[in-house]
């Protein structure tokens, strides 16, 4: 017992540090560690087949809509770069160059990609020349560089993992119609699949996204009250076509410009996982996304017939579709349990010789620790039953976290009394005075604009938060990661 102990001993409390909790899981869990280059991780089995697993479920929900997966290159010349303004100088600060190549100074620098506005825009130059030609809906699954100052596991790292799908449309409505559209789905795969409850909607002028029309993000609320990025969607209007000289010809044979969209999830969602759900002994992970669904252990092991059945489970299991593993390491069966609530697994199978006489098993919840019995012929019915109602109950565990954690403010003074006291959300008015923006962040600590949900604009009344004229806006504001 006391290895079993030490085990559980090695996660720092989240409610003690959570800062330290979150570097405990990670590490303990064998998510990821840093590399040799500075700024950048080593993605370790556990934590890519999370990522392996969000990428198959997003990437079927992008093709349900019409999106084709490409890839284009890592590095883009300076010149395609500088030919978006806006774009350019909200990276500038992120941007690494390649100075050489062989040994040789190159005759142009080349920066490897902080995102892919400019390469796309670039090859539909070339291409795009008729209305027949559009729209083009694609994707990319990559990774990007950005020369991050200070860096945290899967929230902020100098490369990372992610999508960034980059669509073109013949009109603004089109354009602007898919920008939502991946909006939600985004929406719909952090609160189905992952069992994140969310806060989304535009982002203000001063935080969306460097040479956006309109950005659309949704915001995931962490265990110690701040806010998290999880996902973008970003209406680019005709700039960056405009920039790169993209027209079309429409049926009558007149000139057009076109219209651009970018929508992009990293790994940092990731990051989401474990600070909503996580807790002291380790990760909890949603079933749909889950690399293990459930773990079989067998008690006593070396006893006659315990593991044949453990292992006609598994295969029983396996062919009823249900991510399944086995763990028949000479570990005590209290050291295995820890161990599969540190990797967050959603269930375990407890199977032992008086389990097998009464032809039943053990299923032990990881989101609550609940045991259920259950008879071997009806296992591959019930568990995923069970897997079921823990994705659900894990929404709406977090979404109870969220909703209670929501508070509002009529003026400075207030919002200033939660800032201090409260962790969370704040919603208040605000008249769209990027001035006002900017005096709420520094006057509560931080408190910055997260976003402003479409459903809460209508019929907005009151005044401003800090300068008391009318509001035009309902914002939420918070910390952020």
């Amino acid at each position: 017992m006391a290895n079993e102990k030490k085990l559980v001993q090695k996660i720092t409390s989240r409610d003690e540090d959570f800062a330290e909790w979150y570097t405990d899981v990670v590490k303990e869990a064998k998510l990821c560690d840093y590399s040799s280059v500075k700024g950048c991780l080593n993605y370790l089995p556990n934590g890519y087949a999370i990522w392996e697993n969000i990428q198959k479920n997003l990437d079927k929900r992008f093709k349900e809509t019409g999106v084709e997966n490409v890839y284009l290159p890592v590095i883009i010349p300076e010149s395609l770069l500088q030919r978006e303004k806006d774009h350019i100088e909200g990276f500038a600060p992120e941007v690494a160059w390649v100075t050489k190549g062989g040994g040789e100074d190159l005759e142009e620098k080349f920066c490897i990609r902080p995102t892919s506005e400019t390469l796309f825009c670039d090859h539909w130059q070339k291409v795009v020349k008729s209305y027949r030609d559009l729209p083009l809906v694609w994707n990319q699954w990559n990774s990007v560089f950005r020369w991050e100052k200070t860096t945290r596991p899967f929230l902020r790292s100098r490369e990372f993992l992610w999508q960034e799908g980059h669509t073109l449309h013949a009109t603004a409505e089109e354009a602007e119609e898919r920008t939502k559209m991946m909006f939600k789905v985004y929406q719909d795969f952090v609160q189905n699949d992952l069992s994140i409850p969310l806060i989304s909607g535009k982002k203000t002028e001063s935080e969306k996204f460097a040479g956006a029309v309109d950005t659309y993000t949704i915001e995931a609320l962490m265990h110690d009250g701040k806010a998290l990025q999880s996902g973008t969607s970003h209406f680019f209007g005709n700039s960056f076509p405009d920039s790169f000289d993209i027209k079309y010809l429409d049926k009558e044979n007149k000139l057009h410009s076109a219209y651009e969209t970018s929508w992009g999830m990293s790994t940092r969602i990731i990051g989401a996982i474990i600070m909503v759900h996580g807790d002291d002994s380790g990760l909890v992970l949603p079933p749909r996304i889950a690399p293990t669904q459930t773990m079989i252990i067998p008690i006593a092991q070396h006893k006659e017939g315990v593991l044949e059945k453990a292992h006609e489970l598994l295969n029983r299991l396996t062919n009823s579709n249900i991510r399944v593993k086995i763990d028949e390491s000479d570990k005590t069966p209290g050291y295995k349990f820890s161990q599969q609530e540190m990797l967050g697994i959603p269930t375990r199978i407890e199977i032992g010789p008086k389990d097998i006489e009464n032809n039943q098993a053990v299923v032990v919840r990881r989101d609550n620790g609940e045991k259920i019995t259950v008879k071997l012929d009806e296992l591959e019915e019930k568990l995923p039953e069970i897997l079921e109602t823990i994705q659900k109950n894990m929404f709406q565990k977090a979404k109870k976290f969220l909703d209670e954690h929501i508070y509002e403010a009529k003026d400075l003074t207030e919002m200033k009394e939660i800032a201090k006291s409260k962790i969370g959300f704040i919603k208040a008015n605000w008249c769209g005075n990027p001035e006002c923006e900017d005096n709420i962040k520094a006057e509560t600590d931080g408190f910055g604009s997260r976003c402003m949900p479409e459903e809460e604009q209508k019929n907005v009344t009151g005044k401003c938060v800090y300068c008391g004229k009318d509001a035009k806006y309902k914002v939420y504001w918070g910390k952020a990661y």
